[in-house]
């Protein structure tokens, strides 16, 4: 029988609970952590991947379309949405600046992946962008590609700290992968946002 409509509120939160299925719109709850590293890691760069066409390009005077298409093809699936919400001359003022740097891996010719350098506040170097596009994960290529990122990262003249921060929203592996990369987490912060595409929560 056809539920009369001050019933669908709660019947649609039940569907939510009971499918995990959350739809553009929808608020969630998700945490960020921020991490740290202090002193430069002893250990020594992971090998480049075997049997892999790739190369590591540092982009020079990139225009922003190219930093926000990695940035859509690398966070879409994790709610990668803040720079299309900025205007043309933030995008612009960001990715031209001097002391932010981008680095494509080119992965058999595509871009498979990136990771943004900031050094703008002194002293510190924030990895303020990392990750793979979808079709690049699994190929073992992540501890090789953020150890390359953490190693540049320190070359930056005036490097006395490395920063980076992830959350919920981001690929489950993240944050450890940030541990073993050697960061520390200093501080959680709980937030809420709404989703720009469907997401399962369970």
């Amino acid at each position: 029988m056809w539920k009369p409509d001050r019933d669908l509120p709660a019947w649609d939160a039940r569907f939510k609970f009971m499918t995990g299925l959350l739809k553009p719109g929808d608020p969630i709850d998700y945490v960020v952590t921020y991490l740290e590293m202090e002193t430069r890691p002893t250990a020594p760069v992971p090998p480049r991947p075997v049997n892999q066409n790739i190369a590591l390009i540092r982009a020079q005077d990139p225009p922003p379309e190219y930093f926000l298409y990695l940035y859509k093809s690398v966070g879409e699936a994790h709610e990668w949405t803040d720079w299309f919400a900025k205007s043309e001359d933030e995008v612009k003022g960001f990715v031209g600046n001097p002391k932010v740097l981008l680095y494509s891996l080119m992965l058999d010719g595509w871009p498979g992946g990136f990771f943004m350098l900031d050094s703008r506040d002194a002293g510190t170097c924030d990895l303020a962008y990392f990750g793979l596009v979808p079709q690049a994960v699994g190929r073992g290529l992540g501890r090789w590609f953020l150890a390359t990122a953490v190693e540049t990262g320190w070359d930056q003249p005036g490097t006395e700290k490395m920063t980076v921060n992830t959350n919920t929203l981001d690929h489950p592996r993240a944050l450890g992968l940030y541990q073993k990369a050697g960061f520390v987490p200093v501080e959680r912060v709980e937030a809420t946002r709404n989703l720009t595409r469907e997401r399962r929560i369970n």
